[in-house]
């Protein structure tokens, strides 16, 4: 696993088979498939930022790399994608072997360019911040002292705007200072960039141009009349301040009205207008569902609840649709200005986050769902996402991700925050997942954790005893990332990798040898998720169960009908345990989970890195005790024991748990008396590993402290294995616990796995 790690360390990607499946049947035959997890923007210091611009090969566009084969004395380079052979320009000539420029060192697969000519003017980042202020006096207070420290937090060169909304969206005029002046639309219906050119005095005194499109400084809306909507953040702080409840009466049976939807629409055409293709985010903080307008998800009689994951699966849900219809709509015109989304749902009800999660996904923003403006997650989450520090997010804008791969290898799609870009070239798969159908995505907010699930299909046909034997057996990827630095600047990143072809018939144990269980636990993951959503009737237990028998059936060793004959190589053993995990997860299971949930957990599943999916699925368990120092422990139940702490991990939720004894030592103050310091200690360690967690974690993760037979016990005993549950002929050990679960424990599912892959 450490080889996988390093690799990733380098140049952000993990994939599920290091070694290619030869053929299309070999791929299909492999259940998983060839696909890579990647992290565009990972931080490495050892990543060398050149300024000056790539050098390109004139057929197939793709970048001078380690990989390119160089003939110095003709100064000549020879692409190995397409083996074009290209002349180096004039101000490469100086190259030799002792003098190579840094794209051809070979351990620099990633580099950065910096070109400072086609930079122009630093760019500066526009935040505009829209408020629901359909909440009570309390929770627009905690909002008030959180956005607040938010403006002091954003960089001094950024941009803010502002616009709330309840029954009415008001859009607020900051360059004003004097008096408090805003402009009221309707919540009922959409608003479009001409009606806020026309209602908006953009044009006031001036001719209105009669044709083409008008947006933005370059097409004559003056940036006098910009600045009235969007202001240095130091000169914002008076809105904010006096912030206010919405004024309409709602009545005891109704749930206010509120027009989320038209709300986005105004911010979308206001950044439509001002700043179009230049970085910019709407960060939109809800508290509660939209019940006016577009977009709105239930009606404003409380006697109606809102839509369930049964309401769903029967269709019996009018306003669904038509909301995420609208989404989409709001989706395409945001990417296509080059904008993004984030999204801050704070209520103790749903929101709408499953029918806005196409807008917020699609253009890379971000999500943060708690129980109310004042809960930690919520505000530490905010916190961290302007502050400076080495967890910060360096949130980057306006990207566009490119791919170059080998010939025989195809991309089918990528699932993540992304937009296809629909350029369709000979390396579109015909088959698509996710955003597809393209070789270029655009990604209008990303940062150092966004990471994209590439799905690839091999197109080579049989002959798997020719492969590549002009190319040596190997074949290489190239990957683009053109996007705005977080300090203003224009960047490139090309991270330029190669992988072998497993070759003929003895394939078998080099594709085991370079099988990567983790990401292939988390490409899995996605593949679910996205088929839970994307087709109707699909069975997903039966899905990943029948991956897994084949998986097996394949790469395990057994002789045929003896299912005790079965054993898996080190490299696939774990896989059935984290399938069993998924299994059970929030991603499969819905039930317990509004739709809101479920939503927000895939979109986060959706943008993280191997490592924090793998703890989504499969949550980490570390044990404390007087005994031994803290020890990982299996997710088991019977890993509970009287006089044991344990850290439970799930990404979301972090768990401390005391069992029993502890517990009652630790209510009688034993930990504040002389003598006891050890057991003070005991308590104190989870705590300080809780704290690390969610230091470096976005969005930060809620903390459960818990005691044994408590009610809040159920966050850790809900991920835990049913071992021992209340009809099981074992007991469990003293002081341990059961489950009430009719749940098949890890042993059955083996057993059933072992008999079912012999067969």
């Amino acid at each position: 696993m450490s080889e996988f790690l390093e690799l990733e360390a380098q140049d952000g990607i993990r994939m599920t088979w290091n070694v290619i499946p030869g053929t299309k049947q070999d791929a299909t035959n492999c259940v998983v498939p060839v696909s890579a997890i990647y992290t565009p923007l990972k931080p490495n210091p050892g990543i060398p930022v050149l300024a000056y611009g790539p050098l390109r090969c004139r057929i197939c566009r793709s970048i001078l790399n380690p990989f390119s084969i160089v003939d110095f004395v003709a100064k000549i380079w020879a692409c190995p994608f397409c083996f074009q052979r290209n002349h180096f320009p004039q101000h490469y000539y100086s190259i030799s072997e002792q003098n190579l420029p840094a794209e051809l060192f070979p351990q620099y697969t990633t580099v950065e360019y910096v070109s400072t000519a086609e930079m122009g003017p630093v760019v500066r980042p526009v935040f505009l911040i829209v408020v629901d202020t359909c909440m009570i006096e309390e929770e627009i207070g905690y909002l008030k002292s959180a956005l607040l420290q938010a403006i002091e937090l954003l960089p001094d060169q950024s941009l803010v705007g502002f616009i709330t909304f309840g029954t009415y969206v008001q859009v607020h005029e900051l360059g004003f200072g004097l008096l408090p002046k805003s402009y009221v639309f309707k919540g009922t219906k959409e608003v479009t960039k001409e009606q806020i050119l026309e209602q908006m005095c953009f044009f006031a005194g001036k001719t209105k141009p009669t044709t083409g499109v008008i947006a933005g400084s370059r097409d004559g809306v003056s940036s006098e009349s910009i600045a009235r909507f969007l202001l240095p953040a130091s000169e914002c702080e008076f809105v904010i301040e006096e912030l206010q409840k919405d004024p309409w009466p709602v009545r005891a049976d109704q749930r206010a009205s509120r027009c989320t939807g038209a709300a986005l629409s105004v911010a979308a055409s206001l950044l439509g207008v001002c700043v179009p293709g230049s970085g910019a985010r709407i960060m939109a903080f809800i508290g509660g569902p939209s019940t006016e307008g577009p977009g709105s998800i239930v009606s404003k009689s409380l006697s109606e609840p809102i839509r369930s994951h049964k309401d769903l699966d029967k269709g019996s849900v009018p306003l669904y649709n038509k909301a995420v219809k609208f989404y989409e709509d709001i989706s395409k015109q945001l990417v296509h200005q080059g904008h993004v989304l984030d999204l801050f749902a704070c209520a103790l009800d749903q929101v709408g986050v499953a029918e806005m999660k196409v807008a917020v996904e699609r253009t890379g923003g971000i999500a943060v769902l708690a129980e109310s403006f004042g809960h930690s997650v919520f505000k530490d989450s905010l916190r961290r996402i302007f502050q400076s520090s080495d967890n910060d997010l360096d949130l980057s804008f306006n990207g566009i991700f490119e791919i170059n791969c080998s010939k025989d290898v195809k991309i089918q799609g990528i699932i993540g925050p992304c937009t296809s870009l629909e350029k369709k070239s000979p390396l579109s798969s015909d088959t698509v997942v996710g955003e597809g159908n393209t070789s270029a995505w655009k990604m209008c907010g990303l940062d150092r954790k966004t990471s994209l699930c590439l799905v690839f299909d091999i197109a080579k046909k049989d002959d798997p005893e020719a492969v590549g034997q002009s190319t040596s057996n190997q074949f290489y990827f190239q990957f683009l990332t053109y996007y705005q630095h977080h300090e203003g600047q224009m960047r490139l990143r090309v991270s330029t990798l190669s992988r072998k072809w497993a070759a003929g018939s003895g394939g078998v144990q080099d594709l085991i040898a370079g099988f990567d269980q983790e990401a292939a636990a988390a490409v899995m993951a996605r593949l679910v998720s996205f088929k839970m959503e994307a087709e109707a009737d699909f069975d997903p237990i039966r899905w990943l169960d029948r991956a897994l028998i084949s998986l097996c059936s394949k790469f395990g060793d057994y002789q045929k009908e003896t299912p005790s004959s079965f054993s898996l190589s080190p490299r696939l053993s774990i896989f059935p345990q984290f399938m069993f995990n998924l299994r059970r997860s929030q991603f499969v299971q819905v039930f317990n989970n509004s739709p809101d949930e479920t939503a927000y957990f895939r979109m986060m599943l959706n943008r993280e890195n191997v490592a924090n999916s793998v703890v989504m699925i499969q949550p980490s368990l570390i044990s404390y005790s007087l005994q031994s120092g803290p020890e990982p422990v299996l997710l088991d139940v019977t890993a509970i024991a009287a006089d044991r702490i344990l850290l439970l991990d799930s990404y979301f939720t972090i768990v401390i748990f005391h069992g029993i004894t502890i517990a009652q030592w630790r209510k009688a103050g034993y930990q504040d008396q002389e003598g006891h310091e050890a057991f003070a200690q005991l308590l104190q360690a989870p705590q300080e590993e809780a704290d690390a967690i969610i230091k470096e974690r976005f969005p930060v993760p809620r903390l459960v402290v818990c005691d044994q037979y408590g009610s809040q016990a159920r966050f850790l005993l809900a991920k835990l294995n049913p071992s021992v549950t209340y009809n099981s002929d074992n007991p469990p050990p003293p002081g341990g616990d059961v489950l009430f679960t009719d749940d098949v424990s890890f042993q059955v599912f083996m057993d059933h796995l072992q008999r079912l892959a012999v067969q």
